[in-house]
């Protein structure tokens, strides 16, 4: 599997611990996406800082992501300030990482590509 399979996925619904990705699945999945993903704290999570010119296109990114993420019924958290946006990828019904969160990086990166 790789990011452009990853882009074409759609978000299923995953709840409780037997759809938490182990660690072997998750480094599989971080090595498809491109440079800068970054396993946050414990594995939980995996987070992204994105650079913009200006606050402007800063803004129309989250924009997007948040159309996105509302779309599969998967959201981000996200953090952001004058030219920057770092996104933050966790399924909380899970307790860790899933599938629906290297989906959504992915389409994250697809939104990028345009």
């Amino acid at each position: 599997m790789n990011v452009n399979d990853l882009a074409t996925q759609h978000c299923q619904p995953r709840k409780g611990k037997e759809h938490a990705l182990g660690g072997a699945q998750v480094t599989e999945l971080l090595q498809q996406l491109p440079s800068g993903w970054q396993l946050r704290g414990d594995g939980a999570a995996i987070v992204k800082d994105f650079r913009f010119a200006d606050f402007h296109h800063t803004l129309g990114f989250i924009n997007a992501v948040g159309f996105m993420a509302n779309q599969e019924d998967h959201h981000p958290d996200l953090e952001a300030g004058y030219g920057h946006c770092q996104v933050l990828w966790s399924t909380h019904d899970v307790g860790g990482l899933s599938l629906n969160d290297f989906i959504c990086a992915a389409r994250v990166e697809a939104l990028l590509a345009r």
